[in-house]
């Protein structure tokens, strides 16, 4: 395969959601992923996260962030671990950790400790509050961040309990956001030779994806709350709405489309109706809004008015997780890949978002617990009695 990152070699010290998940977008594009697992305590915490499991350390979770990867058994806190990094370092591009933020300092895994070995060398950190100030040492998770950046203030019903995101939508922003900050630093140290430091934390991915929430309040102290039947704060209709067997999204997002949505329902008159007729309008009595179209959606099913409004009024169904799978656009755009594990056969997941023209992507399942270990040190001139030494002393697994 030509994969575009076909020959980019990433050390990867990571566990857990965030971090794994950035270097597997990688891997799915052709990178090199090795993943490093300590033997000496379980490796990826996320190989025992639960409630689901393919066998002993091989969990559902574990299997969704760790596709593509090749993992190395390998105890950095080892001064013979340290040495057999900084050989992996010298034939890497890339060395990344989503450890605490006081960590990669003390287990030589940042640029002042590896540049030595390889000036060109980049260095990524991902952690909860970064690297420096008054946070670095503390640990923190995707619900803590989405806590403290008013996310749970802004999502649910304004008269419910706060609410957080059903998804671990920090840990998955931030590894995307660690992914692109990986690319940027191979760009730049192929054009000038010489690596550095790029930190991410969840907190600052946190914070900065209030975007336009963030700059109405920090240039007109306008603080935005929650919205009944999660609408958007100024616009309308764009929200949750009523049908005869449940609910459906619409969103008029760009005015033509009440033009639209009105004649598809058999309310022409809508778009002339003073109450109605433009954003402001339609704000103002957004109550009517809702209570028109709930009368009127409500004769019909979900699935009859997607039907109707197909390619023409921006609208989705409310699905669950099992109906969201199993659709047949998913089918249709092949978005469900399976991938081979040599114990459990078939592992079928979630195709990976980007699309390479004129190829298909690989599709390897996770790896276990140092399934290549032997492999990479052989490749870094290690001999067979060398690695027995190694795993005599709990170096390696």
């Amino acid at each position: 395969m030509s994969l575009p990152l076909k020959g980019l070699r990433i050390v990867a010290v990571e566990q857990y959601g965030a971090g794994p998940f950035a270097t597997q977008h990688l891997a799915d594009l052709g990178a090199e992923v090795i993943k490093i697992e300590n033997p000496n305590d379980g490796g990826d915490v996320g190989r025992v996260v639960g409630p689901h499991y393919f066998g002993p350390g091989d969990s559902h979770f574990y299997e969704a962030f760790n596709r593509n990867k090749r993992s190395m058994s390998l105890d950095l806190k080892k001064p013979e671990g340290q040495e057999v990094l900084r050989n992996l370092v010298a034939s890497a591009d890339i060395v990344f950790n989503n450890l605490r933020g006081d960590l990669p300092a003390k287990l030589g895994i940042d640029y002042a400790s590896l540049a030595e070995c390889k000036p060109a060398i980049v260095c990524v950190h991902l952690s909860a509050y970064g690297r420096t100030g008054s946070r670095a040492a503390w640990p923190g998770y995707d619900y803590l961040m989405q806590a403290e950046a008013g996310y749970l203030s802004l999502t649910g019903e304004p008269d419910g309990p706060p609410a957080r995101f059903g998804l671990s939508i920090i840990d998955l922003m931030t590894g995307t956001t660690a992914a692109m900050a990986m690319l940027a630093g191979v760009l730049e140290a192929r054009g000038c030779g010489r690596g550095r430091d790029l930190d991410v934390s969840l907190f600052d991915v946190a914070l900065h994806n209030l975007a336009y929430v963030a700059t109405w309040y920090l240039n007109g102290k306008h603080v935005t709350h929650r919205e009944p039947r999660s609408s958007h704060p100024s616009l309308t209709p764009s929200e949750l709405y009523r049908t005869r067997d449940g609910w459906i999204f619409i969103m008029c997002n760009k005015e033509k489309f009440w033009g639209v949505l009105a004649h598809a329902v058999g309310k022409p008159e809508w778009v002339m109706d003073p109450e109605l007729c433009d954003y402001k309008a339609r704000l103002k009595h957004r109550d009517r809004v809702r209570r028109e179209l709930d009368g009127i959606l409500m004769e019909r099913d979900t699935d009859e008015w997607i039907r109707r409004f197909a390619g023409k009024v921006p609208a989705a169904p409310v699905y669950d997780v099992a109906q969201a799978l199993e659709t047949d656009f998913v089918d249709e755009q092949e978005r469900i890949v399976a991938f081979h594990h040599p114990e459990h056969g078939v592992i079928r997941n979630v195709a990976s978002p980007v699309r390479v023209s004129g190829e298909t992507l690989p599709t390897r399942a996770a790896p276990r617990l140092g399934e290549d270990t032997e492999a990479v040190l052989t490749e870094l001139g290690y001999s067979a009695a060398d690695i027995v030494s190694m795993k005599a002393q709990a170096v390696v697994q």
